[in-house]
């Protein structure tokens, strides 16, 4: 596949690595333009591409920036073909970006990033730290595989995502609408936790909308005021904690 990614950082970047490695042909860019990401690009066997550019005769756009930037983004995709798939991969914190009145109020993050691009979108790769899809993932049929959800009302698409979870070494697992994209969300059991499919699937059914953003919340403030960043184990077991159920 054709595949375009925006951000080059820790999520962006690596899935540009692995697609890359796949066979895919990954054009890879920032807001800085081709310049910024032409080390990287050209270490990975990616093409370092201007954010125009990346959008254009693909059949994937990855947006893998941060989750108050998408409408800065949304004048990129006037001419983009109905057919591309665009993935969504954005995270909503809002210590760390500005406010937004109708997440605040309870709308699913990505439901609001598919209004502000005026098109659809797939949630996804946004509940896996780092570091997991950096180290953890595992080829097919691994026993103990991590578990990925991604969400969105388009069939087709969801597919093209589940194949690129799953070369990403992570098992795909459907967690339903983009409606109900708020169940992998931040402060919710399915975020961040590194479950099998089964588990993942629990997880899921188990997410508590009203709880999630003060889970969210309450980790953040922890992680902000510690001494040191902590530990990826210790990451995976304080989100496990917090938002389990009640």
């Amino acid at each position: 596949m054709k595949i375009g990614i925006i951000g080059a950082g820790n999520i962006g970047g690596t899935l540009a690595r692995k697609f890359a490695a796949a066979g895919h042909l990954v054009k890879l860019a920032t807001s800085k333009g081709p310049d910024d990401v032409r080390e990287l690009a050209e270490k990975i066997g990616a093409t370092p591409a201007t954010a125009e550019d990346a959008v254009k005769d693909v059949d994937v756009v990855i947006l893998s920036i941060p989750f108050a930037s998408i409408p800065d983004v949304s004048k990129l995709f006037a001419e983009v073909p109905d057919n591309v798939c665009v993935v969504d991969t954005s995270n909503y914190y809002p210590m760390r970006d500005q406010k937004i009145v109708d997440v605040e109020e309870g709308k699913p993050e990505s439901v609001w990033a598919s209004e502000q691009l005026g098109r659809p979108v797939i949630k996804a790769f946004n509940a896996v730290l780092a570091h997991t899809l950096q180290e953890n993932g595992k080829p097919p049929g691994t026993p103990g595989r991590i578990a990925m959800p991604l969400a969105g009302d388009d069939v087709l698409s969801k597919k093209i995502v589940a194949q690129l979870g799953d070369e990403a070494g992570f098992d795909p697992v459907d967690a339903g609408a983009l409606a109900e994209s708020w169940r992998q969300q931040p402060g919710t059991p399915a975020y961040c936790t590194e479950l099998s499919v089964e588990e993942l699937r629990q997880a899921l059914a188990m997410a508590d909308k009203d709880r999630a953003p003060a889970n969210r919340d309450a980790v953040m403030q922890e992680f902000m005021q510690a001494a040191t960043p902590p530990a990826h184990e210790h990451v995976i077991e304080r989100n496990r904690a917090i938002s389990a159920p009640h």
